[in-house]
């Protein structure tokens, strides 16, 4: 295994606490005489803290690709209530030996100055009382993951997931697509009350950690634990501004033309994503996953040799699961084993021409793992979220020019790229619309479930498509359920907005120069962590700014090539 020691055994049991505390201890007590000395400590925590890591990433993969067995649940739901409090204890007092050390003083500040700024915002936020808390909140995580995992309806006569009944929303059949529309709303509604009070909990745990952290809210406490040092609150509040005066009136124009396209005189949700001509839905693999798969290498050979030798490393049978199937947790994700230093994609293919483009996405998470996950250090294995959704999204854009080597159709090629950008038209004003969600529920922590409602409401007129929702309003006032963020990743979702105008211009980049643009981006996931936000977006070719001038900018582009591809 390529640890960067011999700290720790390899054959180290990280589910029981047990095995792991005399290497904690040893950490603890020993006496750090020399800046030398210091860097082998950290190189040593980093190797256990790899260990500890890469034991919790694949107990998660066990649970989300099989919900409905218990061992695995179990196994999970032990890791997190037996092992995990000792950790994060035992964290806090290795954070604090590394930063009161009288040596630290004496390492390279260009190496270290990173590190240092996340491990004094540890330190500053830390309480030994939010450890429970933390346990708590994994333990309703898990019965999110749970509930959600379980949800399936009867439609055509077949038990069907609600990922897999998204296809049915470009079925070119309206009243089709409002029967599996309705079916899935309901059945969301159905674990309506159960949501709502598992999100109370949720909501309440978090905002007493504030508390016990002395901030006066969970965004505080939020903004300083995911280490956002280069902006703030005012700053997404402009992202949000800028996104409702230049992004909303484009999208309401899509939906205009879409609504006319279609002969509709009532836009509704379920006509959002039809083809406007009647065309099928986009599946160039005909369902097949392997057929994607080699999709995927075909696409990556075109682009870059680098790339696409580091998404064959994925296809050794441990790497990929991308079926949707019952009892298999929602979403995506791409997780890392630790001391393997090995990406993992967890996707629910669908049988639609979105799947591959997730598929592409997961893969720039797992270039960024490969690229810049060589670090001896841990901490810098993992660059900000901001940015690592930068290494995702550009492999979304600048494969684009490569969709006709698996649309034999070139008519089918440009109606994928359309889909894509307008798709980011769609998610912009979404992203901003959860974001400021998030802004008013935890800055307003005695708010009511009416209250709540209303600022959703309030919220969906200003960002949202300007559906007609007649007949349908308590969907719609439930709609934000459906955002599995809220629930499992708090605050973790303006990233993907910040993110996708970094991937813009890296992919505006590309259309002057690909190989100068590629040859950056994949500089730029080599850092890993190492460097603040702002030099990694640097590094890429791209401005870390999300104000109203540079959203204008670059909705103006994306427009302008929109435009080049026909409806």
């Amino acid at each position: 295994m390529p640890t960067e020691t011999d700290f720790v055994p390899a054959d180290l049991n990280c589910q029981d606490w047990e095995s792991i505390k005399p290497l904690v201890e040893s950490l603890l007590t020993r006496s750090i005489e020399s800046a030398q000395a210091l860097e082998r400590w950290l190189l040593e925590r980093s190797d256990l803290e790899s260990f500890i890591m890469e034991t919790r990433s694949h107990l998660h993969v066990d649970m989300t690709c099989d919900t409905d067995d218990e061992a695995k649940s179990k196994a999970y739901q032990h890791f997190n209530e037996s092992v995990m409090p000792h950790v994060q204890k035992a964290g806090f007092r290795l954070d604090r030996k590394y930063y009161d050390c009288p040596h630290r003083a004496e390492l390279d500040r260009d190496r270290y100055d990173v590190l240092d700024r996340g491990v004094a915002a540890d330190i500053e936020i830390f309480r030994e009382e939010n450890v429970t808390i933390q346990t708590e909140l994994s333990r309703l995580r898990q019965e999110h993951s749970k509930i959600t995992g379980a949800q399936s309806v009867e439609f055509e006569g077949k038990t069907r997931t609600l990922p897999e009944m998204s296809k049915y929303q470009e079925d070119t059949n309206r009243e089709t697509r409002k029967a599996a529309w309705l079916a899935v709303a309901d059945r969301q509604m159905a674990d309506r009350q159960a949501l709502r009070e598992l999100f109370d909990g949720m909501f309440t745990r978090r905002h007493q950690m504030a508390l016990n952290a002395d901030l006066a809210n969970f965004m505080e406490y939020s903004f300083k634990s995911f280490h956002r040092f280069d902006y703030g609150p005012e700053e997404c509040r402009a992202f949000h501004d800028a996104i409702e005066k230049h992004v909303v009136p484009l999208y309401r124009a899509l939906g205009t033309q879409r609504a006319e396209s279609l002969g509709v005189t009532d836009y509704r949700p379920w006509d959002a994503r039809v083809d406007v001509h009647g065309r099928g839905a986009l599946d160039p693999f005909d369902c097949n996953v392997d057929r994607m798969v080699d999709g995927a290498r075909t696409v990556l050979s075109a682009m870059d040799p680098e790339l696409a030798t580091g998404f064959e490393t994925l296809t050794d049978g441990t790497s990929l699961d991308l079926d949707t199937r019952a009892g298999k947790a929602p979403g995506g994700y791409q997780t890392v084993f630790a001391v393997e230093r090995k990406p993992f994609i967890f996707m629910n293919s669908l049988g639609l021409g979105r799947d591959f483009r997730v598929l592409l996405h997961e893969a720039g998470h797992a270039f960024h793992t490969l690229l810049g996950g060589n670090d001896p250090l841990l901490p810098y294995r993992h660059a900000p979220i901001e940015f690592c959704e930068v290494a995702s999204m550009t492999m979304e854009l600048t494969s684009l020019p490569y969709m006709g080597l698996v649309y034999t159709d070139n008519s089918e090629a440009d109606r994928s790229r359309r889909v894509q950008l307008e798709g980011i038209i769609r998610l912009l004003p979404w992203i901003a619309q959860i974001d400021a969600f998030q802004h008013w529920l935890y800055t307003h922590p005695d708010h009511s479930h009416a209250e709540r409602e209303a600022a959703w409401l309030s919220l969906d007129a200003r960002f949202g498509a300007g559906f007609d929702w007649t007949g349908i309003e308590q969907y719609r006032t439930e709609a934000w359920q459906g955002q599995l963020h809220l629930y499992l990743y708090p605050f973790y979702y303006v990233e993907y907005g910040i993110a996708q105008l970094g991937a813009l211009q890296v992919w505006i980049n590309s259309l002057e120069d690909e190989q100068g643009a590629l040859a950056a981006y994949k500089k730029a996931l080599s850092l890993g962590g190492s460097r603040p936000l702002p030099d990694l977006f640097d590094a890429a070719g791209a401005t870390f700014r999300f104000d109203s001038e540079t959203v204008s900018g670059l909705m103006e582009r994306l427009g302008s090539e929109l435009s080049r591809l026909p409806m």
